[in-house]
């Protein structure tokens, strides 16, 4: 999240996820700025297990994610979806047919074995060039596709920080940790800074959890290694599934993913030593990007195609190793001297159980004894699952098909639900209210074609997206701003 911000009984994960553990508590969250204004809306937008960690044996950090993974596919459907990617191999590929084929194959051991969908499946090079047009097939030789997840990052933060909020916590932004105030050697008290009046305040708590990403960094309680990492927004290619490269200057591994209609090429991963206020993309992380994707690819990209770019960093568990990508992605929590809970490291997908061992370790300290009942809980805006006693304008399907009548193209029907979840129908509600008075008979032919009509399920799962007329990188995120 953006800038030093401080949980009291809590952090971002835990506040909705562990409202129902920590329900007779009271509980804070503070922001500095916009919620997901930094590194929460700066990632590829992926929730996978990261198969590239298997190169670096990481398999706990692997296995880990990839159970959160499949848990959220089934909690938050509209949140989190399939996406597979496809990962060609030429005549000079670093890693070769057989070995990509061990690693997919314990890939989808360490996710349960899934099948179906969500296996992987081995091409030859006519039929991998064929569903990867966009590749130059000079010493193609054939590839693979695998399965794992995409999301919206600034929108799950949305609607986590939305269910803590209808759990009775305290969600506050625009409002910055000066610093925590101790007495005895212990932390009692945060000093906040209201951004917007300037106004100083002291909050007082019993836990605190400091969950600030890289601003850790200036905490002389912890250590930590940063890494930024850059991502490029491209024009729309026609992908209707992402690509796997590894960039052959350095051997890097980066990803090509459709989104809201332009293409996403990244991450760097790079050390960072700079100034955490002002996290900027250099004209040396594009030509980066740029000279990788463009040796895989038919028709080449230049610095005038480059629609966006942004930037985040990442705080990793501390390590020697020389290469960043190398360092661990696992995550620990450290306890300062003064009571101060620190997570570090972690990846996105698995932020769900790491926040469990931040509650837990909350309530053991003060004395609370409870199970974290979070695995599997439905996410505050899923929709209403397809089913006999469901109402169908609430379902997934019913809410597409209705957005369809009302003058929506199927693809932004399917985004429209993938940000909103169960809430697109109020939407919805709206725009037919306001097309009742604007253009009655439109409303009346739209209802007799529905009634006509048998329903039927826009295509996302094949994968295309809408153009989206906000920036690729943070869709809207005031929705559930809250003030004191």
């Amino acid at each position: 999240m953006h800038g030093p911000n401080l949980n009291l009984l809590g952090r971002r994960e835990p506040l909705h996820y562990g409202t129902q553990t920590l329900a007779d508590i009271d509980q804070a969250l503070v922001e500095q700025g916009d919620w997901a204004a930094a590194t929460s809306s700066a990632s590829s937008k992926l929730v996978h297990g990261g198969l590239r960690y298997l190169e670096t044996f990481d398999f706990k950090v692997v296995k880990k994610s990839l159970a959160e993974r499949q848990m959220l596919l089934e909690a938050a459907p509209h949140r989190v979806w399939p996406l597979r990617f496809g990962v060609p191999v030429y005549a000079d590929s670093r890693v070769g047919s057989l070995r990509l084929k061990a690693g997919l194959t314990l890939y989808d051991m360490l996710a349960g074995s899934p099948g179906g969908a969500m296996a992987h499946r081995h091409f030859s090079k006519d039929d991998f060039a064929e569903r990867f047009p966009i590749l130059d097939s000079s010493g193609l030789k054939g590839g693979y596709t695998y399965a794992d997840a995409q999301t919206d990052d600034a929108r799950l933060v949305l609607e986590l920080i939305d269910g803590a909020i209808g759990h009775r916590a305290v969600c506050v932004n625009y409002c910055r940790m000066d610093r925590v105030r101790d007495e005895d050697g212990r932390a009692v008290a945060a000093v906040l800074e209201d951004v917007l009046t300037g106004e100083t305040f002291e909050v007082r708590a019993r836990q605190f959890v400091n969950a600030t990403g890289y601003w850790m960094a200036r905490a002389a309680d912890v250590k930590c290694r940063l890494t930024k990492g850059v991502h490029l927004v491209l024009p729309g290619c026609g992908l209707r599934e992402a690509l796997l490269l590894t960039a052959k200057s350095d051997g890097r591994v980066f990803f090509v993913i459709p989104w809201y209609g332009r293409t996403l090429v990244g991450t760097t991963d790079t050390d960072y030593s700079g100034d955490l206020a002002r996290v900027t993309v250099d004209p040396e992380d594009v030509a980066y990007l740029l000279a990788a994707v463009n040796g895989y690819l038919e028709k080449v990209w230049t610095a005038n195609d480059v629609i966006g770019s942004f930037a985040g960093l990442r705080a990793l568990k501390y390590s020697d190793v020389a290469a960043p990508s190398a360092a661990s992605r696992g995550w620990k929590l450290e306890v300062a001297p003064n009571g101060v809970h620190y997570s570090i490291g972690g990846k996105l997908t698995s932020a769900r159980e790491d926040a469990v061992s931040i509650v837990d370790s909350l309530c053991a300290r003060l004395g609370v004894v409870r199970a974290t009942a979070t695995q599997g809980r439905p996410f505050p805006w899923k929709p209403e699952r397809s089913s006999v006693g469901a109402s169908s304008g609430g379902t997934v399907a019913g809410m597409q098909s209705r957005a369809v009548q009302l003058g929506l193209d199927e693809e932004s029907a399917v985004w429209l639900v993938r940000r909103h979840g169960r809430r697109a129908k109020e939407a919805l509600d709206l725009v037919e209210a306001v097309l009742a008075l604007v253009m009655p008979n439109f409303i009346h032919r739209a209802a007799a074609a529905s009634a006509a009509s048998p329903r039927r399920e826009a295509p996302g799962a094949r994968g295309r997206r809408p153009a989206e007329r906000r920036s690729p990188r943070t869709p809207d995120r005031g929705s559930v701003a809250r003030r004191p």
